[in-house]
């Protein structure tokens, strides 16, 4: 018999694709989540007693469906909806082979990515109605506040709602268009997954996995660098999960067993970069290039530099130059390293992250400034916002003042 816990467990892990489904056969998402509550409602009344169908995902849409269109059939003042309604659940001609994006999930991210709703809109709501990601996570990505996240989100349902858009798969001509906001709900999948801002475990590696099959389909859609680049970046990356935990605190690069690496999926994103930069290369490509450096036994921190030089010039954002700055410490020595993230520091880059006082920290050891990199790792604790990271930060302070 399953319990309750059972049940929820595999209703969070299925009810993104769930939802997306029921989006597509029912037109919007209020219906939809409406949809998607009344399958969990049938869930635990029926599978306690007859056990968990060999298919839950194909159960739990059709029991939100059928649900849904029953009830519309009860309210007379939405007769006309529900015979529409019955029309489009009835139909064999599923929109797939119009648009040759069968895959429901990435078609609900080209839906949402509408080009009239601002990006970080398009983002936001793809990963918390769509990706199933909680608003916490989804503000941690954005490096905001989850009440401004949520108005986001209202915005951007009233405004499609308001505006008419429809729920429906653009045409191939139109996906240029929105093929970079879909790479980026991609990617912000994969980075929750690939370290969690919230909840008890730092890694997801469910999360890595649908960001990388959706990367998978998104290739094999359009032929495009950038959807190359990004899928290389989160292989490599999601390659060397076994090795980036240790006692509960996160295990940087120098010290990771690179026997626990998993070889076949960075040699999938080393065939994927040599390609890319024989060619045309872009922030993701340029990205998944020094992901790669960090792969080899000895990383080349003079192929890291250039690579994160040629990253500035395509996207100059202050994250990049921290780990530039980082890299440049690695290879002309810490003092040029402490000095850019000082100059980034100055300008008000990265303010109220950890990772500058913690860089800054780092540097700061290994020129021997013990006090001032114990007062910077202090000050990146106060900042942390994740379990896994405050225990690296502790253990790399407790071992600098050992030294």
């Amino acid at each position: 018999m399953e319990t309750r816990a059972d049940i929820e467990a595999i209703y969070r892990a299925e009810a993104p694709r769930v939802l997306a489904t029921l989006i597509r056969l029912l037109g919007g998402f209020d219906l939809a989540e409406e949809a998607l509550h009344e399958a969990l409602v049938a869930a635990l009344s029926s599978w306690p007693d007859k056990g968990v169908p060999d298919n839950p995902r194909a159960w739990l849409v059709s029991a939100g469906r059928f649900r849904t269109i029953d009830r519309l059939r009860r309210n007379v003042r939405l007769k006309a909806a529900t015979t529409e309604l019955a029309l489009i659940m009835d139909s064999e001609a599923g929109d797939g082979d119009r648009t040759e994006i069968a895959d429901d999930m990435l078609r609900l991210l080209f839906t949402c990515c509408h080009p009239a709703l601002a990006p970080d809109a398009c983002a936001a709501m793809a990963l918390r109605e769509v990706c199933g990601l909680t608003t916490e996570a989804v503000a941690a990505a954005f490096l905001a506040s989850p009440a401004t996240v949520a108005q986001r989100i209202v915005r951007a349902k009233a405004k499609i709602r308001d505006a008419g858009i429809p729920y429906q798969v653009p045409e191939r001509p139109e996906w240029p268009e929105r093929l970079e906001s879909v790479l980026q709900v991609i990617y912000l999948v994969f980075n929750e997954g690939y370290l969690s801002a919230t909840g008890p475990d730092p890694l997801r590696p469910d999360l890595c996995a649908e960001a990388i099959r959706l990367g998978r389909l998104l290739c094999g859609l359009v032929k495009e660098p950038e959807a190359e680049g990004l899928l290389a970046l989160m292989l490599i990356h999601d390659a060397r999960r076994a090795a980036r935990l240790r006692d509960g605190a996160l295990v940087p690069l120098d010290r990771q067993d690179q026997n626990l690496w998993n070889q076949s999926q960075i040699a999938e994103g080393r065939a994927l970069v040599t390609r890319l930069l024989a060619g045309h290369v872009g922030t993701y490509g340029v990205q998944a290039a020094i992901a790669l450096e960090h792969s080899a036994p000895v990383t080349d921190w003079a192929r890291v530099c250039g690579f994160y030089d040629l990253l500035l010039r395509l996207d100059a954002g202050p994250l990049a130059e921290l780990s530039r700055a980082y890299a440049v410490g690695r290879r002309d020595g810490p003092a040029a390293g402490l000095a850019l993230v000082d100059a980034l520091a100055a300008r008000g880059g990265l303010a109220g992250s950890h990772l500058l006082p913690a860089t800054r920290a780092e540097l700061l050891g290994r020129l021997g400034r013990t006090s001032e990199a114990a007062e910077a790792y202090r000050e990146a604790l106060n900042m942390v916002g994740t379990d896994a990271e405050r225990a690296f930060l502790a253990l790399s302070l407790k071992e600098m003042l050992a030294r």
